[in-house]
């Protein structure tokens, strides 16, 4: 019997594989047409780490694709994975958004925040016990 993936799992997953496809994408591109985009383009999906270059991209890309991945098989390790990493992500946003408060960039300040508010949802949501409840089925289940 297989376990039921809450709605608000797939959603976080398609969040993960959809931001896996587009740094595999600009990783892809950078590797192979290094002028044709600026390293910055994924500032806000890597925030900071994209000025490692192309490999920084494709290494993000394979981490953000298989918590993606997991996530859809419910699998804890990917719960977990999705937390941390969202959780991470909070914190190196909170340099831009300051930054935006002290420099009057109300651009950067909303997009900062934005990022901060999605990544604390999908982080919130993950810990819940309910959905905590769902993976643990699925362990259960096999």
């Amino acid at each position: 019997m297989k376990a039921e993936r809450p709605a608000g799992v797939t959603a976080v997953a398609v969040i993960f594989l959809l931001t896996g496809g587009l740094l595999l994408v600009l990783g892809l591109t950078r590797l192979t047409y290094p002028e044709t985009i600026p390293l910055f383009i994924a500032a806000p999906v890597l925030t900071g780490l994209e000025v490692w270059g192309p490999w920084m991209f494709l290494t993000a890309a394979a981490v953000t694709a298989l918590i993606g991945w997991g996530l859809l098989r419910l699998k804890n390790w990917a719960r977990r994975a999705g937390v941390i990493v969202a959780l991470a992500g909070v914190v190196m946003l909170i340099p831009r958004v300051s930054n935006g408060v002290f420099d009057l960039r109300f651009s950067e300040l909303a997009w900062g925040g934005l990022g901060i508010i999605i990544r604390v949802a999908v982080a919130w949501y993950l810990w819940q016990s309910r959905v905590g409840e769902a993976f643990q089925r699925s362990l259960n289940a096999h």
